[in-house]
Formats: C-alpha cells, sequence, structure tokens
C-alpha cells in the first residue's frame, strides 16, 4: 500500500492495522550516494514502507548566526548553517538517482523539502509532501506546497493545538488531503517527554485526518513505536541509519535495520493480541460458553402438570439448558413431565 493511500482511507478499522513505516533517512547518507544506496537497501529489507530523505540548501535553510538546538555532547557543531553546510550537497540529480533506487528496490521515495525550489523538482518524484515541525508556522511555504495538490504530511514537534488547528486550516482550505505526525523537537527525545497519549488527543481532535507519530526517542527495543501503535499511530516515522555508533546528531538516536526487523516481530505479536474490535464469542470459547454459563435448575423435584415457581429454581452451570435470562418465561408454566431435583430444564420439560 501506497503512502497516499494511508492518508485517503477510511478511518475505521475493525482489525488491527500496521501502521506504515517511514525510515527517516535524513541526511545520515553525509552526501555518499553509495551510503545513500546502502540505507535504502537496508530500510527495504527491515521492512519499512518508505524511506524520506532530506533536501535543502543551507543558505536557504538558515542564516548564518543560528544556534544549535540538539545535544552538543553528541553533536559539536553549535551553528545550524555549518551543520547543514555539512550535507547539503545533494541536489535534483542525486535526488532522481536516489528515486530509481528506490523504485528498483520495492520502497517508496520521500524527501522533506526546505525550500521551494527543491520542492518544482521532488514534485516530480513522489506522491506526497512532508512538511517538519519547524515549518509548522511557515503558511506561505505550507500553501506553496498545497498547490501541488498532493496530501501533507505535517509533523507537530514543539507546537501548540492552536497551532496545529491553525496549519491544519490553511492546508484544509486548498483541499489537501492530510496526515498530521506527533512530534517531540527533541534530538534525543526523553522517554519521559514522548507524551504518547498526545496521538489519541490528535485523533480526537482531527477524526478527519490520519494520525501518526514521528519518534526521536533512543530506539533500544522499539517499545515506544510498539506503544504508538497501540495507541493509534496509523504512520510510524523514524530517524534511520545504517550505523548507529557513527558520530554526529543523527546516528545515534536513529533505528537501524536490525532494529526495523525487532519492531516487525513485534508488530506480528500485536496483530495477534490486538485481533478485532468486534466483540462476539470466538470459536475458541464455544465449550466454556456452553459448559462455565448457567441454566435453569430445578431446586426440588417438580410433578408433572405442577406450575413452576420461584422457590423451584435455582441456576447452576453448565449452560445448555433454559437460559437464567428466561426465569421470567418459566415461572407459572407447568411440567410437561415429572422433573427430578437437580435437573438442567429444557423447553420441552415445561407447557403452557
Amino acid at each position: 500500500m501506497k503512502l497516499v493511500d494511508i492518508i485517503s482511507k477510511d478511518k475505521v478499522e475493525r482489525k488491527f492495522i500496521k501502521p506504515y513505516i517511514i525510515a527517516e533517512a535524513g541526511v545520515n547518507h553525509e552526501g555518499n550516494l553509495d551510503v545513500a544506496y546502502r540505507l535504502i537497501d537496508d530500510a527495504q529489507e527491515g521492512g519499512a514502507n518508505a524511506i524520506k530523505f532530506q533536501t535543502y540548501k543551507a543558505e536557504k535553510l538558515a542564516s548564518k548566526n543560528s544556534p544549535s538546538y540538539w545535544d552538543l555532547t553528541k553533536e559539536p557543531t553549535v551553528s545550524q548553517y555549518m551543520l547543514f553546510k555539512k550535507y547539503d550537497s545533494f541536489w535534483k540529480h542525486e535526488f532522481e538517482l536516489i528515486a530509481k533506487r528506490c523504485e528498483q528496490r520495492g520502497i517508496e521515495f520521500l524527501s522533506t523539502p526546505f525550500d521551494l525550489d527543491s520542492s518544482e523538482f521532488l514534485n516530480d518524484l513522489m506522491s506526497v509532501f512532508k512538511v517538519s515541525s519547524s515549518d509548522i508556522n511557515n503558511r506561505p511555504f505550507i500553501e506553496e506546497l498545497c498547490r501541488f495538490e498532493k496530501p501533507i504530511i505535517l509533523s507537530t514537534g514543539a507546537s501548540f493545538l492552536w497551532e496545529i488547528e491553525q496549519s491544519v486550516s490553511w492546508i484544509s482550505k486548498h483541499g489537501n488531503q492530510l496526515a498530521l505526525l506527533h512530534c517531540i523537537l527533541n534530538y534525543p527525545t526523553d522517554d519521559r517527554n514522548a507524551n504518547l497519549y498526545v496521538i489519541q488527543e490528535l485523533s480526537r481532535k482531527f477524526p478527519n485526518h490520519t494520525i501518526g507519530y514521528s519518534d526521536h526517542t533512543l530506539p533500544k527495543d522499539m517499545k515506544t513505536l510498539e506503544l504508538a501503535t497501540v495507541l493509534g499511530a496509523r504512520i510510524i516515522e523514524k530517524h534511520f541509519t545504517h550505523d548507529k555508533t557513527l558520530p554526529g546528531n543523527d546516528h545515534y538516536h536513529s533505528m537501524d535495520k536490525k532494529d526495523l526487523l525487532m519492531f516487525h516481530e513485534r508488530l506480528d505479536i500485536l496483530e495477534v493480541l490486538l485481533g478485532s474490535k468486534d466483540k462476539e464469542p470466538l470459536p475458541s470459547e464455544q465449550l466454556a460458553r456452553s459448559n462455565a454459563r448457567r441454566s435453569l435448575v430445578s431446586s426440588s423435584s417438580i410433578k408433572k402438570g405442577q406450575r413452576i415457581d420461584k422457590d423451584n429454581l435455582t441456576w447452576k452451570r453448565p449452560g445448555h439448558g433454559i437460559d437464567p435470562r428466561d426465569l421470567e418465561k418459566v415461572i407459572g408454566m407447568k411440567a410437561h413431565c415429572d422433573i427430578p431435583e437437580d435437573t438442567v430444564l429444557a423447553w420441552s420439560y415445561l407447557t403452557d
């Protein structure tokens, strides 16, 4: 299934649906096309539905005095401009090659544009546009992306609810289909700050839009993504690398192929555990339904022709006799035959 289908589909599900998984490679290729290809291959082999990159030029994204907002013990570069400048060498030609590689490997290509120039050529390469949390208040940019008439995925990190509502109104005015991703804009995000309940709040507040989760917690055992899925995230996005030991801002808090495979194992377990929303007896419950429920039982012997009153009745297991919910119907009926004490009653034993 393509991402556009996830965003546009009917939101009412009767059974567990695995989330659409986006491996957020960002700029973890570090300007090396072979590394980008490896990221694509690893993401596909790990079971991601899509791999997403980031497309920008440092001079269009940040002024030269833009301070950092990441963990400086992991990434010592204090200027956003200088950090972005390290990894902004990929442009139209490179992303055409990357998109082709994705097509060959059977994984959807995505890249977040951070300027209008990149959005123009990316429009030819993908069916959905991603807007980062940092641009949630960037009305002119969002509205320019809307003119491509494609679905929008909007991350909501570091925002108030009213800001999300405002951005949704801008996009809705243009008629673009929309997915909202809960996100915490910390690199990394402490578990105590994950606030996964926001997924349910976004689902309640925006019932007509697909809700997902963009995760920045440390991968560990992938439990955060598992919980996000249970809470209703239909799209899961997480930073992705081929080597978590590499230095830099994104590698250490990213998942890798091994983490992805682990997550799929957990999703398989979740699918079994969660089952269906339909409440009805399962085939495996039929024996218990019959034998562990109760029936109306004679509490004393009843002679043929005797009218039955409440004192003649009790309720005991098993449950394949007259249902206790029919007690009032039985009271006042006559015994069609002699009924010994402790007999599980059947309708054939009674007459009007």
